[in-house]
Parts: structure tokens; C-alpha cells; sequence
């Protein structure tokens, strides 16, 4: 059992680091397997669920090797036309990029359903819809996906998303890569982490186009081969420490960023009153008065993003005014929100919508992290609060957040990780 104990009330003051990209390795890894060749990747996070994709690929018979802290080469040559490991698979929600992988490789896939954070239903019917456009059979069973391509192979067609789904976009384009003819895929998700995967694809000779708009083109090629990728900064590591500073008070310098994937984190913590200045790379955040009130409503990309509603959550909880959350993309994203109560907080919450009456301090208690994004808020609410918090099952907050103890402790928090052993079932004579 994994837990956090933060003793609060010390401003952030430093430099913090910022991680590759959680939201494009993850695509990025399962996209190897279309490669005939070594992939050398770099600013790859070393964090849970890259460690478990890993695995995957592994005993899917994948030649991987760490050439230092961040840097991979994976070569794919040789990897079996396997099933991918069940128990694996159902522990990770970005496993489904398996299927399009597969169904690229070897015409078929097999992937049990994935696993992940649990924060409402996020069915996979929209990339279904894209493997089928392409030609392919899908059917659900036994908790499995499975998925065949023709014996003529996956063929070039129009789909039109439903729903503006980064999953579902990134998906059929790893699937539609090698398959004949050109894809266009409409409506599509713009994220950065998008972009970064067709960039990562291109580099190893796929010819992909439009990444960033609502229209991407996949032109097919017969195969791909090796090369290098250095992956982008992680947009939302990035607005969580830049969401702490604003709640917690300091000055941080946030690096390794691309300002631009940050500009509505950006404009949203400026209009709560936090002192924002950007250069090349790098943020720098400074708090010293009270935040202001605001709203926001999470949306697709460029809009704010729903993976930052729960941080920006806690900066409005301590902010003067009542402000409004309305989450736009899933149905049930405000779990945490009965935990900010508990330490404080006066937060109610009626279906997407969150209002939030700023208090004055919130104050220290043992409280858990319901999911990835959750966890992060619950440890900043904790490094703002008087008094000591403890933050449970922090096992969510480790899939995607690199060194975040180590991060906090360099700019003054005063934060512990703690392991403890499974508490014993009793055992009852029989």
C-alpha cells in the first residue's frame, strides 16, 4: 500500500522539470510494433504506465533496451503474433492502441478490454466504427476485443467521428498506416499528443498529414522502418505544477514546455491572478495575494482540458468568490470533490457541473486519490492545507506522473512517500 504524507504550508519556490509526454508515449510504444526496424525514442517517462506497456511488449517478443534514464530502442523485427497478456492489458486504458497496432502488423487482434481510471464509461464504439470503415471485422467477446482485416488487407476510407474522441483519432491512425490507399479521418481530436504521434509515425516513413486540424490523411505505405523520436513535454504535468504554484503560493519555473500547448491553462490561472511570464521553454508562475474567482468549462483541445479541471479545482477552492466548473467531456469527473470537502472545501457538485465557494484554508486529513488526475489534486490541496494530509492509493498518481516527490522536495515541499504492507485477511476456522 502506497500513500503520501505532506506536512503543508510551504510556498513552491524553484525549478521544476518537466517529463515527456504520458498522453503521446503511450500511443507512441503500442505504434513500434508497425516497425521493421529499431526505434530509438527519447523523453520517454519513466512512470507506471509506460512501465506496463513495456512489459506488453516484451513478452510480446519486442528487443527493448534503456540506453539511459528516458532513452529507448525498441525493434519490433521479430515480435511474435501473439495475444497480448490479458492481465496487462486490463490494467491500462491506453492498451486499446494494440488493436490498430496489431491490426496494422498482422491483419487481427485480440486485445482484452482496458483497464485504467475509473471516472465513468469512456466506451471504444468510435474506434470501432474507424477499424470497421477500413474493412475490418470487429466483435466483442469475452472481454475481448477482436478485431480481422480481409485477406486483401485494411483499406483506405472516409470516417466520420461521432464524437471528437483523441483515443478513437489516434487509434485508426496507427491502424490505417499501412493499409492500402488513403484514410481521411473527420472531425478529429487536435491534442498535441496527436500531432506528436503522427510525427513519430512520419519520422519512421509513414505519410500522415493534417494532425492539428480537424482532418487528418493517411496516406498508406507498404511498410515502415527505424528511426529516432524525441517526444514532446507533457502538457498536463506541466499545468499541474503550474496549477500548485498558483494554489499553494511561490515562484516556480516550469521547463521543458511548449508554451503554446499550455495557453488556456495559461489564460485561466492569469485570470485567477496568478503573475505568469513565458519564454522559449519554460513558465514561470508566481503567487503572493489571494486568487480570484473564474469559470471554466472543459472542452477538446484547444479548449481547457478535462485532465486539469480537477487542479484548477483546488485553486478555485481556496480562491475569493464562488467559481464554476462544467465538465464537458466525460458525465462523472468530480469524485475528488468529496474528498476536497473533507479537507475544507465547499464544493457541490449536480451532474457536469461543480460550484465552488472559495474558503480561507483548507486543512490537512487522510484523503485518497480516486484517480490519475484526482491524485494530483489531492496532493496539491495537501501541500496548501495546514496541518498533515495523507493521500491513499496513490498507485493512479504514479501512471503518470514522473519523480513527483522528488519534484515537490526540490521546490520546498515538505512530501514522503510511504509503503506498507497489505493489511493480512483474517482467517476464519473452518
Amino acid at each position: 500500500m502506497l500513500k503520501y504524507v505532506i506536512h503543508g504550508g510551504k510556498s513552491l519556490n524553484g525549478k521544476v522539470m518537466i517529463s515527456g509526454a504520458k498522453n503521446a508515449a503511450v500511443g507512441i510504444l503500442p505504434a513500434t510494433l508497425l516497425v521493421k526496424g529499431v526505434c530509438r525514442i527519447e523523453n520517454v517517462p519513466d512512470i507506471s504506465d509506460i512501465r506496463l506497456l513495456l512489459q506488453i511488449l516484451d513478452e510480446m517478443g519486442a528487443s527493448i533496451r534503456r540506453l539511459s534514464p528516458g532513452t529507448l530502442e525498441i525493434d519490433c523485427t521479430h515480435v511474435r503474433d501473439a495475444v497480448a497478456p490479458a492481465e496487462l492489458v486490463r490494467r491500462i486504458r491506453a492498451s486499446y492502441y494494440l488493436i490498430g497496432a496489431q491490426l496494422g502488423r498482422f491483419g487481427h487482434a485480440i486485445v482484452a478490454l482496458p483497464g485504467g481510471c475509473n471516472f465513468g464509461p469512456r466506451p471504444i464504439d468510435q474506434h470501432i466504427k474507424g477499424f470497421e470503415a477500413i474493412g475490418a471485422e470487429v466483435e466483442l467477446s469475452g472481454g475481448n476485443v477482436i478485431a480481422r482485416a480481409p485477406e486483401t488487407g485494411l483499406q483506405g476510407a472516409r470516417v466520420n467521428l461521432d464524437v471528437v474522441s483523441v483515443g478513437a483519432t489516434m487509434n485508426i491512425m496507427i491502424g490505417a498506416v499501412l493499409a492500402n490507399g488513403t484514410t481521411w479521418i473527420e472531425n478529429a481530436a487536435k491534442e498535441p499528443h496527436i500531432v506528436d504521434l503522427a510525427n513519430f509515425l512520419n519520422a519512421m516513413g509513414a505519410k500522415v498529414s493534417g494532425a492539428g486540424t480537424d482532418v487528418i490523411r493517411i496516406r498508406g505505405v507498404k511498410s515502415l522502418h527505424g528511426g529516432s523520436y524525441s517526444i514532446i513535454p507533457d502538457q498536463i504535468e506541466a499545468g499541474t505544477y503550474m496549477a500548485a504554484a498558483a494554489a499553494v503560493g511561490g515562484d516556480v519555473l516550469v521547463q521543458n514546455v511548449i508554451p503554446k500547448h499550455m495557453e488556456s491553462i495559461t489564460a485561466k490561472l492569469r485570470e485567477m491572478g496568478a503573475r505568469i511570464t513565458e519564454y522559449e521553454d519554460a513558465i514561470r508562475v508566481v503567487r503572493s495575494g489571494k486568487l480570484r474567482r473564474a469559470n471554466v468549462k472543459t472542452l477538446p483541445y484547444p479548449g481547457f482540458p478535462t485532465d486539469m479541471q480537477s487542479q484548477v479545482a483546488v485553486c478555485m477552492a481556496l480562491a475569493k468568490g464562488t467559481s464554476i466548473i462544467t465538465e464537458g467531456i466525460y458525465d462523472t469527473r468530480f469524485r475528488y470533490c468529496a474528498e476536497l470537502n473533507r479537507m475544507g472545501a465547499r464544493i457541490q457538485v449536480d451532474t457536469k457541473v461543480a460550484v465552488i465557494d472559495g474558503v480561507e484554508q483548507l486543512h490537512g486529513c487522510v484523503v485518497k486519490a480516486c484517480d490519475l488526475r484526482a491524485g494530483a489534486a489531492m496532493v496539491i490541496a495537501g501541500l496548501a492545507a495546514d496541518g498533515t494530509t495523507t493521500v491513499e492509493d496513490v498507485h493512479f498518481i504514479e501512471r503518470g506522473y514522473e519523480c513527483m516527490i522528488e519534484k515537490l522536495r526540490e521546490l520546498g515541499a515538505d512530501i514522503t512517500r510511504i509503503e506498507t504492507p497489505e493489511p493480512e485477511r483474517s482467517r476464519v476456522a473452518g
